[in-house]
């Protein structure tokens, strides 16, 4: 006689019996979409609900009840750290020692019995255990698994930083070798940043191309509906909402209760306050004027911060920054300068190429060089670039003495305050946005767009009267000619 199938909705309503409590609508919704998911062959799931709302004790049930449906299930539980897997392979041994219908599965001999791995009573004789647990930083190989459940991989500590998410990427693939053909993998989280692994369609300043689960089920769960109306209102009525949000933050609580990918912590610096545009760059010859959405500019900056490194290293950045005559700041173009030849040229020559013809394309009369580390030849080799492509720009020699973090604070604190840093929304594209929103002081990021756009913002506006070519269009004018008395006792 066939043994009849118990399924995973009736397994967790008897299970929230046993413990005196009701089943809420939420629960039931991922039973069922999870047992779905199983008969109808789907392998890659991905679980994402609001903090606080019993997905990882769901998961650990259903973990449970795939022992139940097949003993010979072996259970691979990763998190962020082991203590975190531990937890879940000690939430799933209790229930098989005290629900009803798995109380049979428990062993006699109490050595396969561990809090960090146990093995169910099976017919089959296998190497690994029918639960395991693991943090990404353990060694996995040899394991075999039929089931890979990666709970909370990605937190703060693991994705804080462009090198940790880029570690925590690859540390996620290596579970392709475990999981057995036919297996599931489901991920259970919450996005921690805006680079998340959850992304699934990733936006163009997004380090990933692709998504990193592509063609993966998801069940996405926010605390708040299309409607605005709580998903759980006996739990979080509208009133108990508000107070969460005040509490956390804003982007604390779009990440973990709504699940959109943001940084989960507060930077320093207030993204949300740029004015971002999409206004083109022009030259008005018959006005003489030079003019970004439709704003006459007065003045323009260019600092350029250079490195020759690896592609994962320090970044070489230049800004290009206009200022209007309501002292509006305009972040018109930010240039990522790749390490990389130009035929025979090298990697210095080949930047210069490249700056000079930026230079000339935006019109800017003057660009800060940062010398710090490089020596002074730079600026040498970069004159040459202007005068053989003919472009009538300076180069300004400077070397940076104070701290970075105080250069930037000083740049960005009050134009952001007042709402006077507009940005083209090519340079969000850019890894200047992310910096931005994660950058605090004192920080181990990436900060170099940051670092050179602060270096424009702080450049005194260069309004010159005469640009050393003839036949130029002077776009910034000719002022009038005083002299000041400059002999100040100090």
């Amino acid at each position: 006689m066939a043994k009849k199938r118990i399924s995973f909705e009736m397994f967790v309503a008897v299970w929230n019996l046993q413990q005196s409590q009701t089943t809420p609508h939420l629960h039931l919704r991922i039973a069922r979409w999870l047992e779905k998911m199983k008969h109808t062959g789907q392998h890659r799931l991905l679980l994402m609900a609001f903090r606080a709302c019993g997905k990882s004790t769901m998961v650990g049930l259903y973990a449970a009840w795939r022992l139940l449906c097949n003993a010979n299930t072996r259970i691979l539980v990763i998190s962020a750290d082991e203590m975190l897997a531990a937890k879940m392979v000690r939430n799933v041994k209790r229930i098989i020692e005290s629900h009803v219908m798995t109380q049979h599965l428990k062993p006699e001999k109490l050595d396969q019995w561990g809090m960090e791995r146990f093995t169910v009573t099976r017919k089959k004789e296998l190497r690994d255990p029918s639960m395991l647990a693991r943090g990404l930083s353990g060694n996995l190989t040899g394991s075999r698994a039929d089931l890979i459940i990666c709970d909370d991989v990605e937190v703060p500590n693991s994705c804080d930083s462009r090198e940790k998410r880029r570690d925590l990427r690859e540390r996620l693939l290596e579970t392709d070798f475990i999981l057995t053909p036919g297996g599931t993998k489901i991920y259970v989280g919450t996005p921690h940043t805006y680079h998340s692994i959850y992304t699934e369609d990733p936006a163009p300043d997004h380090e990933d191309d692709a998504p990193f689960l592509p063609g993966y089920e998801r069940l996405l769960l926010p605390l708040l509906d299309e409607e605005g109306q709580s998903l759980w209102e006996e739990r979080y009525p509208l009133e108990e909402i508000e107070k969460i949000r005040l509490a956390t933050g804003p982007n604390k609580f779009a990440s973990q209760m709504l699940l959109q990918p943001v940084n989960i912590a507060n930077g320093r610096l207030d993204a949300s306050l740029l004015e971002l545009y999409d206004g083109a760059f022009a030259y008005v010859k018959e006005l003489n004027r030079l003019e970004i959405d439709n704003k006459r500019m007065i003045s323009a900056a260019a600092w350029w911060d250079p490195a020759f490194g690896s592609e994962t290293g320090d970044r070489s950045v230049l800004a290009i920054c206009y200022l209007d005559a309501q002292g509006h700041y305009w972040l018109h173009h930010l240039a990522i300068l790749k390490p990389r030849r130009v035929e025979t040229v090298d990697y210095a020559a080949a930047q210069c190429v490249e700056v000079a013809g930026l230079l000339k394309q935006y019109m800017i009369p003057s660009v800060s060089v940062e010398i710090n580390g490089l020596g002074r030849y730079l600026p040498g080799i970069l004159r040459q670039e202007l005068a053989r492509q003919n472009v009538p720009s300076c180069v300004l020699e400077v070397t940076s003495r104070r701290p970075k973090d105080i250069r930037i604070m000083e740049a960005f604190d009050v134009v952001l305050a007042s709402r006077r840093l507009h940005v083209h929304r090519s340079v969000m594209t850019t890894p200047f946005a992310t910096e931005l929103s994660e950058w605090r002081p004192g920080g181990k990021g990436h900060d170099d767009c940051l670092d050179a756009v602060a270096g424009a913002l702080l450049l005194q506006p260069v309004r010159l009267g005469f640009m050393p070519s003839a036949g130029r269009q002077v776009w910034t004018g000719r002022g009038k000619v005083s002299q000041a008395d400059t002999d100040f006792k100090v």
